[in-house]
């Protein structure tokens, strides 16, 4: 719960860590997260921010966060420029406000001088005269952490807008429009008092204009500047012991004691004496966790105290968030969608080609309409639009004579012969790219870990620059030469070795390297997977059965039909296979197989 207590804590941390330290890297983990890498203290510091609707956060990690190199937005390059390589000279939370502000001077060198954005980015090491800020630029980022209108934003030192993830244009709010180059303005505070001088008068007044019967926890979180309602049910339960007390009679006392708890409950926003806290559910599982001891959380779960706000709030992060770490949901779905519209503009492309060779079938009629001119080219008269000969009606091209209509339709019958020619040859290429579209596609869609998505993110760069279809500019990336233990290999009892490529190249590296002209290969029938190679200990022996039924359980686990109850495998040894020429990575042909059907099952972990 992010929380005002909550942020303070997190403020009150980075100060204590992070304050005049060296941003070394600045990244993106989604569109709507950020993370840098601090050397402060003779240490490197991992922070990250998340302005996402459902779980936005501000904290330090204990290990680097997972930035997704892919990801380059306007915010990320005005990072690089005016953060990266800069100093933080300035944390704050301002007063009951949900927001965090670093700020960050560096030195901007002449045209951005590239050495000085990337000047101790290898060695760690601090710069000589870190106070040394004569000439420096200044610019602030903000962090707002409010829900669905959370926001990250670069704002510079004369308070303009420079960038942010999200844009809020005027007909999202008239009040506080956020775009470039707007001015900068604090969250509405709006009409409510300020908890930690609430009053037992300003409480007691509070109460009577309220209906007899309503939850405390429910009015203070709306009454009050600040209050989350986590905190209300904390003070509803110090008060009453009962996080559903109700207003009612007795109102002058009731008004005293929640004036008084309320007021204690924020007395770390001025003494910064921070106690964080997990709570655990009874299947050990993480359900809250708070800057202080929150007694009515201690009274139903298990409290765990913590030695910071950040590590309480690491473990309390969803795995399937954006800015968890090592966890690259939105990468790998910006990924897939990236390989899905491809496959839609080759599909068209397979469907104008279909039509091509469709019509080809009337190329010989093209011939014989114009045989048909020239052999009763005496039996047309000027002005007429068809020739009825030999039980068939030949039209005459309006505008063109007799002798001009045949000469038409045989330049037609040229074309389309020599098109009909090359339009089958371009379906089967057409085809061939369809099948390795819907190879990369399942395995980006089954993809694990980093490791995994970053090697079949460079496999499918490469195909792309191949094709003539890269972003232009883009840095080529070489792809990383996996080594033996990174591909998936079991072995069995007898010594037989058990090999999975997960991606393209790692394919044709298990099938065409590791594995023997006896070996024996295996992959789903007729849908996209994995290659899979059964290494025999003894080349010369006969294959045991119980490894190939091993070893087809794999092939059907790491094909698109996974999830089915039974999948058909073929089956077949290596010399029998060969690379289709001109194909993506992994593409093959193979003869000689046999089929089998298997259950799907991961035996290689």
């Amino acid at each position: 719960m992010f929380d005002i207590l909550t942020v303070a804590a997190v403020a009150d941390e980075l100060s204590s860590t992070i304050m005049d330290g060296r941003i070394q890297k600045v990244g993106m983990l989604s569109r709507m997260s950020i993370g840098f890498e601090i050397y402060a203290e003779r240490k490197r510091w991992h922070f990250i921010a998340s302005a996402e609707n459902d779980d936005p956060r501000v904290l330090l990690l204990d290990r680097q966060p997972s930035f997704d190199t892919q990801l380059v937005t306007p915010l990320l390059l005005l990072l690089r420029k005016y953060v990266r390589g800069g100093t933080v000279v300035g944390i704050e939370q301002p007063p009951l406000d949900r927001v965090v502000r670093l700020s960050i001077a560096k030195r901007l060198g002449s045209h951005n001088d590239p050495s000085e954005l990337t000047e101790g980015l290898l060695s760690g090491e601090e710069d000589e005269d870190p106070d040394g800020l004569e000439g420096a630029t200044f610019v602030n980022l903000v962090i707002e952490i409010m829900g669905r209108h959370s926001n990250i934003m670069l704002v510079d030192d004369e308070g303009r807008i420079m960038e942010s993830v999200k844009r809020v244009t005027t007909a999202m709010s008239r009040v506080r429009p956020i775009a470039p180059r707007t001015r900068y303005t604090e969250p509405p505070a709006g009409d409510r008092l300020d908890p930690r001088r609430l009053t037992s008068a300003e409480c007691e007044t509070l109460f009577k204009l309220e209906r007899p019967g309503l939850k405390l926890a429910s009015l203070l979180p709306s009454r009050l500047r600040g209050v989350s309602p986590q905190m209300a049910r904390e003070i509803a339960y110090r008060v009453t012991g009962d996080i559903d007390a109700v207003i009612g009679s007795g109102a002058a006392d009731l008004a005293t004691s929640v004036a008084r708890e309320t007021r204690r409950l924020l007395e770390p926003l001025l003494t910064s004496s921070w106690s964080p806290e997990t709570y655990l559910g009874g299947d050990g599982e993480v359900e809250a966790f708070a800057a202080i001891p929150m007694e009515h959380l201690r009274n139903r779960l298990q409290s765990v105290p913590m030695e910071s706000i950040s590590r309480a709030a690491e473990l309390s992060i969803d795995d399937g968030s954006a800015a968890t770490p090592g966890k690259h949901n939105q990468r790998r779905l910006r990924l897939v969608q990236t390989i899905e519209s491809a496959r839609g503009r080759l599909d068209a492309r397979l469907t104008s080609l279909q039509v091509e060779e469709a019509k080809s079938g009337e190329t010989e009629k093209l011939r014989r309409w114009g045989e048909l001119i020239y052999g009763y080219i005496w039996m047309i008269n000027p002005g007429d639009s068809e020739l009825e000969v030999e039980s068939e009606i030949v039209p005459l091209i309006p505008g063109l004579t007799a002798k001009e209509s045949a000469t038409a339709y045989f330049e037609q019958y040229r074309k389309a012969q020599s098109a009909g020619e090359h339009v089958p040859v371009m379906i089967e290429t057409v085809h061939v790219e369809l099948a390795y579209l819907d190879q990369v596609l399942t395995q980006a869609q089954q993809a694990d870990t980093f490791q995994e998505m970053e090697e079949i993110a460079i496999e499918w760069e490469a195909h792309q620059r191949s094709r003539g279809d890269g972003p232009r500019g883009a840095v080529k990336r070489k792809p990383r030469s996996s080594s033996p233990r990174r591909t998936r290999a079991a072995m069995d009892h007898h010594g037989n070795a058990i090999y999975v490529g997960r991606n393209g190249p790692e394919n044709d590296r298990i099938t065409f390297d590791i594995a023997g002209p006896n070996d024996t290969w295996l992959h789903a029938r007729g849908i996209p997977g994995s290659h899979v190679i059964v290494r025999w200990a003894n080349p010369a022996g006969d294959e045991d059965s119980s490894t190939i039924e091993v070893a087809a359980s794999l092939a059907s686990y790491f094909s698109a039909s996974r999830e089915s109850g039974s999948v058909e495998v073929d089956i077949t040894r290596r010399r029998f296979v060969r690379k289709i020429k001109g194909a993506g990575p992994g593409m093959v042909t193979y003869r000689n197989e046999r089929t089998i059907r298997v259950k799907p099952k991961n035996n290689a972990e």
